[in-house]
């Protein structure tokens, strides 16, 4: 047992300072699915906890005016019940009711969310119950100790984005969905307040994988905004996984279509599953932009997304079965466009 302080604050200011006097070995929590997973597994050990649970406001979901708001402590579940999402940006409901189980949902907030560590095995599985020095080797655990899924165990590692020190697939699906459809994050922390653009938000493993996120310490991010769009009625987030339900993304793509007739003005593609972090593929919606969409040129978009992608000993699967993926979700897309 590891002790560690507890506070509950009432305002984000009051986060923010109690963050600062507590230092380093700080944590925000709130809905806690993902954090105390990683404390049991002594991957994360804070000795302080800052839970802002109690901070009134933060919990709203706005759809008015010209951007879609989510605060930061809005439910996975609330967000996607939301009927307007549910009629005029499915991308957005479905990645959500996609993702973990109804109990997680209830408790799991969409800022929490978008800050989930990867599910590789080695980084999950490997460290020992009191030490982050694991069974295998892991950069993201341990800076510098190496990469046991590089030349291991790679059925579930990334084909995109991956360096030399980190293979590990960013685990999320509503980052994918934000992601496709330009969103940006607000962030509260000591130097004050600023936005962010989700594009922004994750970092590439590079030589420095345990560096996942553009965040300053003690910042908080406190709410999500999405730019409003006609292509959110023709879109939707397609999920290939082991099993149906409560699994994490094999491969995935989040798809928007703005199209006139059945031509294709502008495609918002990104992938999941399959990479690093949150991937957008610009080849496919710049091969996608002003042609009528076929079964034919759906399939050209999205083996055009993994160009670069490069397989390890057991992952080479993941290429055919994202371009497919990519395919079958811009078919469903353009389906609901009316």
């Amino acid at each position: 047992m590891r002790p560690f302080s507890y506070l509950r604050p009432q305002t984000p200011e009051e986060a923010v300072k109690a963050f600062v006097a507590a230092g380093a070995e700080a944590h925000y929590i709130a809905g806690g699915t993902t954090l105390y997973d990683l404390m049991k597994l002594g991957i994360e050990h804070p000795a302080h906890l800052i839970d802002v649970t109690a901070i009134r406001g933060l919990n709203s979901i706005h759809t008015d005016g010209d951007t879609l708001r989510f605060e930061a402590l809005a439910p996975m579940s609330a967000v996607a019940n939301d009927p307007v999402l549910i009629r005029d940006y499915p991308v957005l409901s479905e990645a959500l009711w996609r993702a973990a189980s109804q109990q997680l949902r209830n408790m799991a907030t969409v800022g929490g969310n978008l800050l989930q560590r990867t599910r590789c095995m080695y980084f999950r599985n490997g460290a020992g119950s009191s030490s982050t020095v694991g069974v295998y080797p892991c950069n993201k655990r341990e800076p510098g100790s190496g990469c046991a899924a590089i030349g291991g165990l790679d059925r579930g590692q990334a084909v995109l984005g991956q360096s030399d020190a980190c293979t590990a697939v960013s685990p999320g699906d509503w980052p994918v969905a934000l992601t496709a459809m330009d969103a940006s994050i607000e962030l509260l922390g000591p130097a004050g307040a600023r936005t962010l653009p989700i594009s922004e938000l994750y970092l590439l493993p590079g030589s420095t994988p345990h560096r996942e996120f553009r965040i300053e310490m003690g910042e908080m991010i406190t709410a999500i905004t999405v730019p409003k769009t006609k292509a959110g009625r023709a879109s939707t987030y397609h999920k290939i996984r082991d099993r149906e339900s409560y699994a994490f993304a094999l491969a995935s793509a989040a798809v928007a279509l703005d199209l006139d007739g059945d031509h294709i003005q502008r495609a918002h593609v990104a992938l999941g599953g399959v990479a690093t972090r949150p991937w957008r593929a610009p080849q496919a919606e710049t091969l996608l932009a002003g042609k009528r969409l076929t079964l034919a040129l759906a399939l050209d978009a999205g083996r055009a997304a993994f160009e670069g992608a490069e397989a390890g000993t057991s992952n080479a699967y993941k290429i055919e079965l994202g371009a497919r993926t990519v395919a079958d979700a811009l078919m469903i897309a353009a389906r609901r466009h009316n």
